[in-house]
């Protein structure tokens, strides 16, 4: 007990030494933080080691991908793009610390590319504090985006947009309206079960059943034999790749075959690999361009080649697509400042400019709207591991 106590003792002096940090770095005159005759300096907290590392490292290689094709080009202005990044193991706690070292310590003139709603809970409130620009975290929380937040730059839909897509296809597609869910029982899981519930009610329906499991875990056994006895037709996934893949093994051994849906957030790629052949006919929702294969989008053939280009074994899938979009996003808000670079000059420009095309795709920012993307896209996983993009489900 006292070992314990110590340790909590422990985190709190480092918790007060990196607050004394923070405000011991004012903001020298005449420069803006993270920003020099040569470069600008970005800040990543996010979980690259852990169970939901594939996220984290996804993310950092997509933005990398970009920073080093931007750089390659001559920078922005001059000014090469820099990232430093921390692992947070997505765990709130670990998130705070870093985000003070990044602003205190590392004086980067933004974060971008974090993970998750727990985290991103934790560290909004400091980047807002101290009007730091908190870019493309990777999560479609509807707090992020509602009521809007200036220092928050949302590239992807939210998860509200998501789950009503997941049920107007699951109804309208199928005809299917016994619907149970699996979430993780934290912010991130409540923000997802909060959207199934509004679409279902939307139309008339409810939840036929429910289970939890805890965050970087895989304890979902107790919530499949809990939603198994509910008897759905379909079961909507709210978690992470690992407690997913988990799930679905389970139920196939168990000869539980409703439809399985996931979000954005569980990591595609991941849970594909996670799954193998147990994974055909899992539907995940996606909110970036198809990446794979030849015919695919403009804005999806530049990101391959640079991710060919300046990653070393870097492999395409949608969650570095993500984090290559919100780097393209971060140069070309860059390239548009008049006059010195500072945080409160990028975020005029970006909503002041409103439309902001990535190629053939186009993200677009308002007064009140800090979110780029909209559009919601359909993919089934199949028996090899591959995603096939759907318009329509099919029975």
């Amino acid at each position: 007990m006292r070992n314990i106590k110590l340790i909590k003792l422990g985190v709190i002096a480092r918790y007060m030494a990196l607050c004394l940090a923070l405000l011991c770095f004012p903001i020298q005159a005449g420069a803006e933080s993270g920003v020099s005759e040569d470069k600008i300096i970005f800040g990543q907290t996010a979980a690259l080691g852990g169970p939901a590392s594939a996220l984290g490292l996804g993310m950092q290689q997509g933005i990398m991908a970009a920073f080093k094709e931007v750089n390659e080009a001559g920078g922005v202005n001059g000014r090469k793009l820099e990232l430093k990044s921390y692992d947070d193991g997505y765990e709130p706690e670990r998130a705070i610390e870093n985000t003070h070292k990044l602003i205190g310590e590392d004086d980067v003139f933004a974060l971008i590319g974090g993970v998750g709603t727990p985290t991103a809970n934790a560290v909004q409130p400091i980047t807002s504090e101290a009007k730091v620009p908190f870019i493309a975290p990777f999560t479609g929380a509807e707090f992020l985006r509602s009521p809007f937040k200036r220092y928050v730059v949302n590239v992807r839909a939210s998860y509200w947009q998501e789950t009503e897509e997941w049920v107007e296809r699951l109804t309208k597609d199928l005809g299917i309206t016994r619907i149970a869910i699996l979430y993780q029982d934290d912010s991130y899981g409540r923000a997802g079960l909060s959207g199934v519930e509004r679409a279902l009610k939307k139309r008339g329906l409810s939840l036929v059943g429910e289970g939890t499991y805890k965050r970087n875990t895989v304890a979902v056994k107790s919530a499949l034999l809990s939603i198994r006895k509910s008897n759905p037709e379909a079961v909507v996934m709210v978690g992470a790749y690992k407690p997913c893949a988990e799930f679905i093994k389970l139920s196939r051994k168990l000869k539980f075959s409703p439809i399985f849906v996931n979000i954005s957030f569980v990591g595609s790629d991941a849970l594909a690999e996670e799954l193998g052949e147990d994974g055909e006919g899992v539907i995940v929702s996606q909110v970036v361009p198809f990446p794979f294969g030849g015919s695919v989008s403009l804005l999806a053939a530049r990101y391959q080649k640079s991710m060919d280009q300046y990653i070393d074994n870097g492999e395409y899938g949608f969650v570095s697509m993500e984090g290559y979009m919100a780097g393209l996003l971060v140069a070309q808000v860059l390239r548009g400042i008049e006059g010195d670079v500072t945080r409160e000059a990028f975020l005029d420009g970006l909503y002041r400019k409103g439309d902001l095309p990535l190629e053939d795709i186009v993200l677009h920012y308002g007064d009140d709207d800090s979110q780029g993307m909209d559009k919601v896209f359909m993919t089934i996983l199949q028996k090899d591991g591959s995603f096939l993009p759907v318009q329509k489900l099919a029975k």
